[in-house]
């Protein structure tokens, strides 16, 4: 697989995402709303327009084998705690819109990053960090994920993977991050941004945790 669509390359996940797959000789295509604004490794292909557009999204996709989506909600500022100011479930529609596409054209593979907490995994948290989450912004983006979850899973056809990444990090890469299935091992606190892209592509290219959704986190730093 060497046709790749990235949704979010204009993120901090999703820059490192350009930034690997191209490394590892990719053809990359990105659909960002603005290419100007984004710095992007020689190679890929920005595509202007949005997952918000499932003709967007269409025009994207054309000739690519596999997707990746970095996707998040946008806040007032990078503070986790800031106020989102994407739609209301944004990255739920682009994932339906996204999903239809790869239907339409064929393509099965897709990897999208989730959050620890998403879907079946709220169940396993802390009483007290569900009551944080409640009372605070964070509630959106849980839901939304949760919204995300909910439709790979009902999905045919498709090879899903949910990276359920723990708190992010801007830290340097560390290494090899660490993944397993809820519930079967305690999972680190942290993730850099940088070793989850390299988790994202990793699983990609190796057709690992197909239709599963694991917790990843970073053994160092």
């Amino acid at each position: 697989m060497s046709n790749l669509l990235v949704l979010g390359g204009s993120g901090r996940t999703g820059a490192h995402v350009l930034e690997h797959a191209a490394r590892r000789g990719h053809r990359v295509r990105a659909l960002v709303r603005n290419p100007d604004t984004v710095q992007a490794p020689a190679g890929v292909e920005l595509i202007q327009g949005t997952p918000a557009s499932i003709d967007d999204l269409r025009k994207a996709a054309a000739g690519t084998q596999g997707v990746i989506s970095a996707l998040n909600n946008s806040r007032a500022s990078d503070n986790p705690w800031a106020k989102p100011v994407s739609p209301p479930m944004f990255m739920t529609d682009a994932t339906r819109h996204t999903l239809t596409v790869m239907g339409e054209q064929g393509i099965r593979r897709i990897v999208l990053t989730s959050t620890q907490g998403a879907g079946d995994d709220w169940a396993r948290l802390n009483p007290l960090v569900k009551a944080v989450i409640n009372r605070s912004n964070l509630k959106a983006g849980f839901e939304d994920h949760t919204g995300v979850d909910q439709l790979v899973r009902a999905s045919s056809g498709i090879d899903w993977t949910l990276a359920r990444a723990v708190s992010l990090t801007d830290k340097p890469m560390s290494g090899p991050p660490r993944a397993a299935v809820a519930g079967t091992e305690k999972p680190g606190t942290r993730i850099n941004r940088a070793d989850l892209a390299r988790f994202l592509l990793d699983t990609l290219e190796q057709d690992t945790w197909i239709r599963k959704a694991p917790l990843v986190w970073s053994t160092r730093g």
